[in-house]
């Protein structure tokens, strides 16, 4: 019986671009041509792209004849396949392009080509036929986990939480245990500002809670502009790609002292970014990194973008919920706050937050925070209600999408690990607590 031929799914592995592969094609007059190729990357079980990156003889005979052989080859079973291709379009933007381009600068820094290696464009082929080349091979690699079964049992855990604290908390753990993920992020996206915010992690030193991400910028930056995960399997220096947030890329005109420290990994060699998508709308991004090569492939891909799916759709089901208001815990007996007053400033113009000189926070989350002090000193109140929150047009939240549990567990975090004696506790669904050890004077600035 003859064998069945592969299919292109079943090796991806091969197109890792752990191995260059190589591809042959022909001249009209016949001519064959041979030269290696950077990349080949899987697309969907019928396409893969080629990388463009020098009008060279290849491209001119794919140009005038758009049929081609490529050989990839399998790292760890040494087994040769061929793919036989037509050449469909050559695509200069969007999703795939910016995929293709981040994984490109890994290769080129691991080969020292950083500069040489500039994609063109990614030249999108049909799949006609895979072949398995004849030849022995070697034994395959036992699976590194079971990511079918670690899906499972992370779902699970989500499938139990009822509060964005305990979603995120849930994933963390989730990724870690069963996984083996070592270094995680979560982060929102502030559309209208066109940042992403940091809003929890997993194995750093600092958390870097309300860090933030400009839309296109690093792999976290570029999944959440083109709602497509990114993934960088070898060390690279090139900044595009770098996640590593650094002086040199602050936003132009951004003030001085309100950056919050990013807090990846000095030298990632493994880097997949995955979106946050419910509804066809891009809610944040999923971000795991490891200091390895070749940390997460195919399959661990594949394996997060389930997780991110299941996490997204959760977050926005708890977003569009009523929110029926639980009676408020009664608050504790305490003494009244005494001491000097607390020096907190808040910029009107961005909505920025210093308490002392220390910044704290800015943006939505910023005027939050000066609200609650505000009806504070008008009126000694403590208890707020989210649903005030969004009534209240002083804080600007966005029609659609506005993230409002996003931004309080956000404000909750910085306020936890600073230094400062106020806190927000939450006393039921839809209600939480302003908790002040100390006397607070709020002074409104103009700029």
């Amino acid at each position: 019986m003859t064998e069945a031929a592969p299919k292109l799914r079943s090796i991806r592995a091969c197109l890792e671009g752990a191995i260059p592969a190589i591809m042959a094609t022909c001249a009209p007059d016949g001519t064959p041509n041979v030269a290696y190729i950077s990349q080949v990357v899987y697309v969907d079980e019928g396409h893969v792209a080629l990388s463009f990156q020098f009008f060279n003889k290849t491209r001119q005979n794919i140009l005038a004849n758009p049929w081609a052989n490529v050989l990839v080859l399998d790292p760890v079973t040494a087994r040769f396949y061929r793919l036989h291709l037509r050449y469909l379009r050559t695509e200069t933007a969007g999703a795939l392009f910016e995929r293709m381009r981040a994984q490109l600068a890994g290769i080129a820094s691991l080969s020292g080509m950083a500069e040489v290696f500039q994609l063109k464009g990614s030249d999108v082929y049909a799949v006609e036929r895979v072949e398995a080349v004849p030849g022995e091979g070697l034994a395959p690699a036992a699976p590194r986990a079971d990511l079918l079964g670690a899906v499972r049992l992370c779902s699970q855990r989500l499938a139990r939480c009822g509060t964005l604290a305990e979603l995120l908390q849930a994933v963390l753990a989730g990724l870690q245990e069963h996984l083996g993920v070592q270094h995680a992020l979560v982060l929102m996206l502030d559309a209208a500002a066109g940042h992403l915010y940091t809003v929890a992690s997993l194995g750093y030193a600092r958390s870097g809670v309300g860090s933030e991400i400009r839309l296109g910028q690093g792999v976290i930056g570029v999944a959440a502009r083109e709602g497509t995960p990114v993934r960088i399997s070898h060390m690279t220096h090139a900044a595009l790609y770098s996640h590593v947030v650094r002086s040199s890329l602050q936003a132009p005109g951004a003030a001085a002292g309100l950056e919050i420290p990013y807090p990846g990994l000095p030298a990632p060699h493994s880097q997949l970014a995955v979106p946050l998508v419910s509804c066809g709308r891009v809610l944040g991004v999923l971000f795991v990194e490891s200091p390895l090569d070749l940390q997460f492939r195919y399959p661990e891909e594949d394996a997060l973008a389930t997780l991110a799916g299941q996490l997204a759709a959760a977050i926005d089901l708890l977003q569009a919920a009523a929110e029926p208001l639980e009676a408020a815990q009664p608050a504790p007996a305490a003494p009244p706050a005494s001491g000097p007053a607390l020096c907190v400033r808040h910029f009107t113009a961005n909505d920025s937050v210093f308490v002392g000189d220390d910044y704290l926070i800015k943006g939505v989350a910023g005027a939050i925070f000066a609200k609650l002090l505000r009806d504070h000193g008008a009126t000694g109140r403590v208890d707020f209600t989210n649903r005030e929150l969004r009534l209240d047009p002083r804080i600007r939240l966005p029609d659609v999408a506005d993230n409002l549990e996003a931004r309080l567990l956000l404000l909750q975090r910085r306020l936890q690990e600073s230094s400062t004696p106020i806190r927000i506790e939450k006393t039921g669904r839809g209600r939480f607590r302003l908790c002040l050890g100390a006397p607070v004077r709020l002074e409104e600035m103009p700029g």
